[in-house]
């Protein structure tokens, strides 16, 4: 019997002005995977943990299940997969939870049988996970979490997928505070229309935060840290953002904003020793308004989901 497991990291999506087109991977924490081939021709889940009971057992609403069910569709394989989860992001995040299961639910499958396609063509099958998670097809957590690095989703119907360079000491803030937000209540709280001065605004900062990384300009990628699309919206669901936000640029961080839908804050940082500052003066502002947290320091995430054991 072949058993493989797979972990696949964290994400931040959005990343400001990129709405469903900007994405990178964290180092930690993310999700494991494990599976077990046998010979049912069935797909099971045996075991989730780390979840509380609130995930989907039924394969047919599992982003693992659903992702490798698709897979092996595709492949014509009839191959019986037994799989465990074990669940290290929170749930209702904005750090890509479901992304990460179903990424790591790839690469094992994947792997288990000989690594027949690449892991941009894995893409396909991690998006209608998401999907089937929270309504919406997009790539921007499954695409770092799978690809690693800083991602542009050029286009979302062709997954046309670039990736970005960026500084060598950029590290990323994440501090997730214990409340949870429904990606799919987030994404319905969007507006249906926007001005076009808004739209003008948001592209150009889209456009700078890509000639920012790629330059290395550390005073453009803080400039180009603005979002007048997603962020007026969604952040009146998190207590107290405006006081994390302003704690973050007071320490020091180039910008912050909303990690994915929320309730996750951000923070791109120049180097390690402000971003320690800015977690810790960012979880103090969650704290003076009653709201514990949990703080994430990391460099851009270059690999993405890999392989624990063969």
């Amino acid at each position: 019997m072949v058993r493989v497991k797979a972990f696949a990291p964290a994400s931040v999506a959005n990343v400001a002005c990129g709405f469903d087109v900007f994405g990178f991977a964290l180092e930690q924490p993310g999700d494991v995977v494990e599976i077990l081939l046998n010979d049912t021709g069935e797909i099971t889940i045996k075991e989730i943990t780390g979840d509380q009971g609130l995930l989907p057992r039924h394969v047919d609403e599992n982003t693992c299940s659903v992702a490798m069910r698709q897979f092996l569709k595709s492949l014509n394989l009839s191959t019986g997969v037994e799989i465990s989860l074990h669940k290290q992001l929170p749930l209702g995040s904005g750090m890509g939870s479901s992304a990460a299961s179903a990424v790591a639910a790839l690469v094992a499958i994947n792997h288990a049988v000989q690594n027949p396609l690449t892991r941009k063509q894995l893409l396909p099958f991690a998006v209608e996970a998401e999907r089937i998670a929270c309504g919406t097809a997009h790539a921007d957590n499954v695409a770092p979490s799978l690809l690693g690095g800083f991602v542009l989703i050029r286009d979302k119907a062709t997954l046309d997928i670039i990736s970005i360079p960026v500084p060598e000491e950029l590290h990323a803030v994440v501090v997730h505070p214990h409340i949870e937000i429904r990606t799919s209540d987030a994404r319905q709280a969007m507006k249906k229309m926007i001005s076009i001065d808004d739209a003008i605004k948001q592209w150009g900062n889209a456009a700078a935060l890509i000639a920012g990384m790629m330059k290395s300009d550390y005073e453009l990628i803080g400039r180009s840290l603005e979002d007048v699309v997603a962020e007026p919206v969604r952040s009146i669901f998190i207590p107290g953002y405006q006081q994390v936000k302003q704690a973050a640029l007071q320490a020091g961080a180039l910008g912050c904003s909303i990690s994915g839908s929320g309730p996750s804050l951000f923070a791109l940082c120049k180097n390690q020793e402000v971003a320690k500052h800015t977690a810790h003066s960012m979880t103090e502002a969650f704290n003076r308004i009653g709201l514990t947290s949990d703080q994430f320091i990391s460099t851009i995430n270059h690999e993405g989901a890999k392989i624990l054991n063969d």
